[in-house]
Order: structure tokens, then sequence, then C-alpha cells
């Protein structure tokens, strides 16, 4: 690999954040130093939703992929690599974005868990209520 990168992405879900860098190379995707699979704990899941940016555009081979993703579980970091992967992607050739934005793979999943408020025990948990 070489020291400069040729794109950049950032994705975001629920808790977890990856940064995305993209790097001409072989077809290696490493996550936080450590190889894709050993990282998701060989879970297909998840395993397809990092590599599905990367089949639809027919770039299993050509780039190396480097994450660092913080937060959250596993299947939230997965959606938040592939986020990041396919804003890299888009900056990479703009040609790119009309073919993810129609897979949605551009589209942010924005919920997150909601704050407790007070006088609740949960966020919309209330306390039971006694007439007498």
């Amino acid at each position: 690999m070489t020291n400069t990168h040729l794109s950049y992405g950032l994705g975001r879900r629920k808790r977890s954040v990856a940064q995305v860098r993209v790097f001409k190379g072989s077809g290696n995707i490493i996550i936080n130093g450590e190889p894709a699979e050993s990282y998701l704990q060989y879970n297909l899941k998840n395993l397809q939703i990092i590599k599905a940016p990367l089949e639809l555009l027919n770039l299993n081979s050509t780039v190396d992929i480097v994450v660092l993703s913080r937060g959250g579980g596993l299947t939230g970091q997965a959606d938040s690599i592939q986020l990041g992967m396919a804003r890299a992607f888009c900056s990479l050739d703009p040609f790119n974005r009309t073919l993810l934005k129609s897979m949605g793979f551009l589209s942010r999943d924005s919920r997150i868990k909601e704050r407790k408020k007070y006088g609740l025990k949960k966020a919309r948990k209330a306390p039971q209520f006694s007439k007498r």
C-alpha cells in the first residue's frame, strides 16, 4: 500500500463510527488492524454487508480498504463501514453515486437510542400510577 489514500468516507450507525480509507491494492479489507473476517468473527451476514458496495462496483480485486471503527456492536459497525465505503466510492468517481444510491447504500440509518427523561424510569417507561 502507498502512503496516500485514493478516497475517504465516514459512516455512522447507532453508536458506531467508521472511518474508511480506500487505497490501490488487491482486495484486502482491514478493520482496526485485523482482517475483516476475523474482526467480524466470521459472521457471513456482516461480511456480506461490508462487501456489497465492492461487488456492486466490481472493485473486489483493485482496491484495499482500511477501516478505523469505534463504538457500538458488530452489526452497527458493519452498517457504518458499508456507508463509509459507499461515500468513499462516491468521492472516488462521481458516476458511482447513481448505482450506490439506487441500491440504498448512501442512506444513513438515523435510529439511535433515545435519552432517558427525568421522572421516568427509562426513555418512555413511567412509574406505575396509583389512583388511590
